[in-house]
């Protein structure tokens, strides 16, 4: 029997934007799942990666698997200098590197933390998220893609599974709004995460989920 915790934000937390009676994430798993397996949801609408710390809790006991999604609200957390006045490239260059180095600090010890608890692990990349107004889109995806190599090389780096959201949630209606996953898209991902857990996640070395 196995016991799988969602940590993170809404992604995986989305039952505020689901339709009345319709199943969050969690909840999803959960139906995937073989008899006597269970699903936990400890993320949290709104958590920054540092605040997975606080999460881990309220890990049960008898966890046996752990999947994390976390940065989207750190990107959202920074979104603003999207709109900032900048003299040359190096300059917004120097403004990302100083972001990205502050996003991968936190990253970092979020999954040293998760880590500390010896299950077999998986993180989730950010989605791409759909905006209406295609430059928009266009910048929030470019942007997004600094948070995205960081979570992709500290997952290979430790040999940790990566389910790339980018390539789960590719069309209009697995969104929502533009950044919260609709009960299509969480069906999609949970899938996927029931999928990695099937698949045995104890092999010490990464592997790509994106269906």
């Amino acid at each position: 029997m196995g016991h799988i915790v969602l940590l993170g934000d809404s992604i995986f937390d989305n039952g505020a934007y689901v339709r009345s009676g319709e199943p969050d994430v969690a909840a999803q798993v959960q139906a995937k799942l073989p008899g006597g397996w269970k699903a936990s949801l400890c993320a949290v609408d709104g958590a920054v990666t540092a605040g997975i710390l606080s999460q881990m809790a309220r890990v049960p006991a008898d966890a046996t698997h752990l999947i994390v999604s976390a940065g989207g609200n750190d990107a959202l957390c920074n979104s603003g200098i999207l709109q900032e006045p900048a003299r040359s490239v190096a300059e917004v260059m120097a403004r990302l590197a100083d972001v990205r180095d502050e996003f991968a600090r936190n990253y970092r010890a979020m999954l040293d933390a998760v880590l500390s608890r010896r299950l077999p692990t998986a993180v989730c990349t950010i989605y791409d998220a759909r905006f209406s107004d295609p430059e928009e889109h266009r910048l929030v995806v470019t942007a997004l893609s600094i948070f995205n190599d960081v979570i992709t090389r500290e997952a290979f780096a430790r040999r940790l599974h990566l389910i790339d959201l980018r390539l789960i949630c590719d069309e209009q209606d697995d969104y929502a709004n533009p950044i919260e996953p609709s009960v299509k898209g969480g069906d999609k991902i949970a899938a996927v995460i029931v999928q990695v857990v099937a698949d045995n996640m104890i092999f010490p070395r990464s592997q790509v989920y994106a269906r």
